[in-house]
């Protein structure tokens, strides 16, 4: 038995030298003569031309914005909002968002967050508590229907705010702004309320979210995708994408 054991040991031996040596042999083949390596294509990167933009004026697409709600009968009940949102849902205190064209749907669900304590402050907390799921679906509808809000266009200069947004960086696999929230931060589709419209919002505003985001005091996105997004930001790159978003 042992001269047994002996042999099968001494042909595992055997058989792992040869195949070395002919790995090595191969080895040294491949750098005597070594071949191209396959190129690999970058990854497309975002851009107007690759990305149409979201439809945001057209009647049919208005109506997958509203969502289920009426925007006639959200007018009235609208009153509530703006005295801060703003009457046609453009406020002028830069760290109250504007609402207006604003995904009907991400508007519901964000007071029902305030509702349910999942988003903490203080005046929506007591506001949210006091509407009806009926009442929010047409206020929702009804600021989703004024006309869409938009920035000035200054930061089209900021360079890294621009490169952020539209190409990310998958070098430290950050997705870009524009794959979830299109290229002109107005939404990617009428339907999709899950990303919602930040193009032309307050900076100061964005600005907070994004550090509220980082910081964990917010958790309410898609998968907590931007909890997880921001970690992966400094302090000049969130600064520098609030004030690229604001100006689109």
């Amino acid at each position: 038995m042992f001269h047994l054991k002996t042999k099968i040991a001494a042909s595992l031996a055997l058989a792992f030298l040869v195949t070395s040596s002919a790995t090595f042999a191969a080895s040294k083949a491949k750098q005597a003569n070594p071949q191209p390596a396959p190129a690999v294509p970058a990854a497309p990167a975002v851009t107007t031309a690759s990305t149409p933009v979201a439809d945001y004026t057209s009647a049919a697409a208005l109506k997958l914005r509203g969502g289920k709600g009426d925007a006639v009968a959200g007018a009235d009940k609208a009153a509530l909002c703006q005295g801060c949102h703003g009457e046609e849902g453009i406020s002028t205190e830069p760290l109250i968002p504007k609402l207006a064209g604003q995904y009907g749907n991400y508007i519901a669900k964000q007071v029902r967050n305030y509702q349910a304590g999942i988003r903490t402050h203080q005046i929506m907390g007591a506001v949210a508590a006091s509407v009806t799921e009926d009442e929010l679906a047409d206020i929702g509808a009804f600021f989703a229907n004024k006309p869409m809000m938009k920035g000035s266009g200054s930061s089209a200069n900021n360079q890294l705010g621009k490169d952020l947004f539209m190409n990310g960086d998958m070098s430290r696999m950050l997705v870009a702004c524009a794959q979830c929230h299109g290229v002109t931060g107005k939404g990617k589709t009428p339907e999709n309320s899950a990303f919602p419209v930040l193009g032309g919002q307050h900076k100061d505003y964005l600005l907070g979210q994004l550090i509220n985001f980082r910081l964990g005091d917010r958790s309410n996105s898609p998968g907590g995708v931007m909890n997880i997004m921001v970690q992966r930001l400094n302090d000049t790159e969130l600064e520098a994408l609030a004030d690229y978003i604001s100006g689109l």
